[in-house]
């Protein structure tokens, strides 16, 4: 990987595509460290056309490893310690919970809870480091959330899992991106092909984190359609993010502040970005007023279709397939969970030419022969 990057040892003219979360992540870190950045967006600095603006921003690992692997699981324990450093560093604060997840289910849906129980503890007898998950009965789910007590009689903790607001973690990058002086390109659409990294008067290294803008480039990549609903429920109170299992239509409803629920479940194997099916958005809402009657007067903010920039293994990568461009991609549904960790990664990349932590989060390089 060294021979095909160059090194951190002094300052560097960088290049950035791609200004979704790890566009912005790699820009401050790499910027706070003294090299000089660019950072080309095709959309403008509110990320409207990222996946990030559109997620939930769970930090939920073990949850998540209901869909996922032992690897993506470790990242998104690295990123649980990581985030609240780097939101620590940023111009403006961000919202930051760490309340665990708590799973519910109604009484016709015990086996399919059983299962995903089965598949719980499966994960934490392969990845050390867990909380123990724990099992409630309706005493038990009363008392961690006493706004679904009577409603549901048996349920599932994760603890130590969190979540934060996407969009001031967005807002904040950008501040803090301003403040270092990062040279910003907005509607500024680019690809590795428009450089010559190395050369006179061009930067010394690219780094390309477009997600499904990448497309024409990494040919492996696809979208994966998410449906995601905003309320304001000022009659709803959750204390932590809440996932109904459903053999249909299982839901995660993740409160942020000020009685403002983000509410989604569908994920649909298209790249298409029209707006929300009515038996999508039926679907979604009905799971929540299922989960609380409150959700009944809640105003709609957003009904949201983004896609997920997705590799067949639904596994992320980063890759250096030409010297002195290092490709990030491939976040999929887990990209707040395991940015901080693919962060790391890639400075380790970039400071010694190998990452120790890319092996224990089973994470792919692929380097050019």
């Amino acid at each position: 990987m060294r021979s095909l990057l160059p090194s951190l040892d002094s300052p560097l003219s960088i290049a950035i595509l791609g200004a979704g979360l790890m566009g912005r992540l790699l820009a401050v870190r790499l910027a706070r460290d003294g090299h000089r950045v660019q950072l080309h967006e095709a959309g403008g600095p509110d990320a409207q056309g990222s996946a990030a603006h559109v997620a939930a921003a769970m930090l939920a690992p073990l949850a998540e490893s209901a869909v996922t692997e032992p690897g993506v699981v470790r990242m998104g324990q690295h990123a649980l310690a990581r985030w609240p450093e780097l939101l620590a560093q940023l111009a403006e604060p961000v919202y930051l919970q760490q309340e665990g997840t708590l799973i519910l289910w109604h009484r016709q849906d015990a086996a399919d809870a059983a299962r995903l129980q089965h598949t719980l503890q499966r994960t934490q007898h392969a990845v050390q480091g867990l909380p123990a998950l724990q099992a409630l009965d309706g005493a038990g789910v009363a008392a961690l959330e006493p706004a679904v007590a009577g409603r549901f009689h048996q349920g599932l903790y994760l603890p130590g899992e969190g979540q934060l607001d996407n969009r001031q973690l967005l807002a904040a990058l950008g501040a803090t991106l301003q403040q270092l002086g990062v040279d910003l390109h907005w509607h500024s659409a680019r690809a590795p092909s428009d450089f010559s990294p190395g050369t006179k008067d061009q930067p010394d290294l690219v780094l390309d984190c477009r997600g499904l803008g990448a497309r024409a480039h990494w040919r492996q990549l696809r979208g994966v359609r998410g449906e995601v609903v905003r309320l304001h429920a000022p009659g709803v109170t959750l204390q932590r993010p809440t996932r109904l299992v459903h053999p249909r239509y299982p839901i995660y409803i993740a409160p942020k502040q000020d009685h403002l629920f983000v509410i989604g479940a569908t994920e649909i194997e298209s790249d298409d970005l029209s707006p929300a099916s009515v038996r999508s958005t039926l679907e979604l809402l009905s799971a929540a007023y299922a989960v609380h009657p409150g959700f009944a007067e809640a105003r709609i903010l957003e009904l949201a279709t983004q896609c997920r920039p997705t590799l067949p293994d639904n596994l992320p990568a980063v890759r250096a397939a030409q010297p002195r461009v290092l490709e990030v991609n491939g976040l999929y549904r887990h990209g707040f969970m395991i940015a901080p960790a693919l962060l790391d990664v890639v400075m380790e990349l970039l400071q010694t030419g190998q990452s120790p932590l890319a092996s224990r989060f089973d994470l792919s390089l692929q380097m050019a022969s």
